[in-house]
């Protein structure tokens, strides 16, 4: 199966039953639908499908690719087209795994501002499932390729203007996002190299640690709340377990920004450093967190992070349906209408 607009050629299989351990400190047996495609990606069922999905999005907004899927009589001729858009499609970010120290660097790449969309978040959970699942893997760094821009946050066109089926599909991938980095077993550190606000700022905040560039034009934090938009409770959690409560409810509150010595002085960042030495930071750091046992480290980990993603994962639907009728309202819109209109007078 090739899957358009994603850049994988897909062999699905069905391996038997595993002990699994997951994150949060559950033993099931459980069967994983595992997939082989040109890049050596093996996945979940969940994320297989959320690629089958990526794949026909692309292909909704090609109407020349669907075009030619009619005309294709047989499956070679299908594939070839399928190919040939295959081959245009850009990865929204690069993944690099040193096998010898374990240590992965996965570096943002989705230009102007590596906005969280649809297909974005997507992309993101597929490479992190890849990694978790590689026995070599121990630690992800994440930063960006982009210059001055760590996330720009949630792209606002997937909730501007959108259907109510639209926004919940783009929700649950804002869920999965959160509950694969938040879980993960590795360590993850967050080379932040430039502003990092909202759904970026959520990002950084999920890993194990953090470490910022030092430019005071850079900033961080949870601002939902200058667009109209609040944090949802999970958002909240993760935000009150890095900096504390009381910072939290004046960040939220307030949607407050950071500069990189505010966010070291609350705990929102662990490390400041300059520019030039992010990564040769991250990659020491990422040096003394895999000196811990990983059974010992994980665990504590567990311990720590359960409560949040229990909440969560027994209540996603519920979730995606208050968000679906939050952000759809007349009102919400309006705001984010504004905010879009601000936005095209800066450009300008």
């Amino acid at each position: 199966m090739v899957t358009a607009g994603t850049g994988y050629c897909v062999a699905v299989v069905v391996v038997p039953p595993e002990d699994v351990v997951t994150p949060s400190g559950h033993q099931k047996q459980n069967y994983i639908l595992r997939w082989r495609c040109a890049r050596g990606v093996s996945l979940s069922l969940h994320l297989l499908a959320e690629l089958v999905k990526m794949a026909l999005r692309a292909a909704l907004r090609n109407k020349c690719l669907l075009s030619g899927l009619r005309s294709c009589s047989r499956l070679g001729a299908m594939s070839s087209v399928l190919q040939s858009r295959l081959n245009s499609s850009t990865p929204k970010m690069t993944v690099d795994l040193d096998q010898t120290t374990g240590m992965a660097v996965m570096r943002m790449q989705s230009p102007p501002v590596n906005s969280l969309s649809l297909d974005f978040l997507t992309e993101f959970c597929i490479n992190v499932e890849k990694l978790e699942m590689d026995k070599s893997c121990r630690g992800l760094i994440i930063t960006s390729s982009l210059p001055k821009i760590f996330s720009g946050g949630l792209d606002i066109m997937e909730m501007y203007g959108k259907s109510p089926e639209r926004c919940a599909e783009f929700w649950k991938s804002v869920q999965e996002m959160w509950l694969k980095l938040y879980s993960s077993n590795m360590v993850t550190i967050a080379a932040i190299n430039g502003s990092s606000p909202a759904g970026g700022c959520l990002m950084s905040i999920c890993c194990d640690y953090r470490i910022m560039a030092d430019n005071p034009r850079y900033s961080i934090g949870l601002n939902e709340t200058r667009l109209g938009i609040v944090a949802p409770f999970w958002f909240k959690e993760t935000f009150v377990n890095t900096v504390g409560h009381r910072n939290a409810e004046l960040a939220l509150e307030l949607g407050l920004l950071y500069t990189p010595t505010e966010a070291l002085k609350i705990g929102l960042v662990d490390q400041v450093v300059p520019q030039d030495q992010l990564m040769p930071a991250a990659a020491e750091s990422m040096k003394q967190w895999l000196a811990i046992p990983d059974h010992a480290r994980q665990l504590s980990k567990s311990m720590m992070r359960k409560p949040a993603i229990d909440r969560l994962t027994s209540c996603r639907e519920a979730d995606i349906k208050n968000f679906v009728s939050f952000i759809t309202r007349d009102s919400i819109q309006k705001s984010l209408h504004v905010y879009l209109e601000m936005l095209k007078k800066r450009k300008a």
